[in-house]
C-alpha cells in the first residue's frame, strides 16, 4: 500500500489519508468544496462541487492516473434538491461514467454540501 499526498488538494480534516493505492486501485477519501490553498470551503453547492472536482484531479494526477480511469464514485448531498446542479458539474469530470451512489444526507463534516469518494485504475 501506498499513501498519497499532494499540497494541490485539501489535508484530511481527520485520521485519514487522502488517498491509498493498492492493488491496482486508488482509494480517494471523500473530497469536498475546500479550496486547498486559501483552506476555506466555496460557497454554494455548485462552487463546491466544482473545487471538489479540482480536489479529485489533483489527487487522481499525483496517484498517476486520472478521470477516465475511475470506475467508481460515491457522492454525498447534504440536500437532494441540489441533485441537478450536482450532476451537471459532475457529467463534465465523468465523462467515462463509472459506477455510482448518490445519496443526500442529514448532515456532511465542515458544512460541506457535497463529498465526493473515488476508485480509480492506477497503471
Amino acid at each position: 500500500m501506498k499513501t498519497v499526498h499532494t499540497e494541490q488538494a485539501p489535508k484530511a480534516l481527520g485520521p485519514y489519508s487522502q488517498a491509498i493505492v493498492a492493488n491496482g486501485f486508488v482509494f480517494i477519501s471523500g473530497q469536498g468544496g475546500i479550496d486547498p490553498a486559501t483552506g476555506t470551503l466555496q460557497e454554494g453547492v455548485e462552487a463546491q462541487t466544482l473545487q471538489a472536482m479540482k480536489n479529485i484531479e489533483a489527487i487522481l494526477k499525483e496517484a498517476g492516473t486520472d478521470f477516465s480511469k475511475v470506475v467508481k464514485t460515491t457522492c454525498f448531498l447534504a440536500d437532494i434538491n441540489d441533485f441537478a446542479k450536482f450532476n451537471a458539474i459532475y457529467a463534465d469530470y465523468f465523462t467515462s461514467k463509472p459506477a455510482r451512489s448518490c445519496v443526500a444526507v442529514k448532515e456532511l463534516p465542515a458544512n460541506f454540501q457535497v463529498e465526493v469518494e473515488v476508485i480509480a485504475v492506477v497503471d
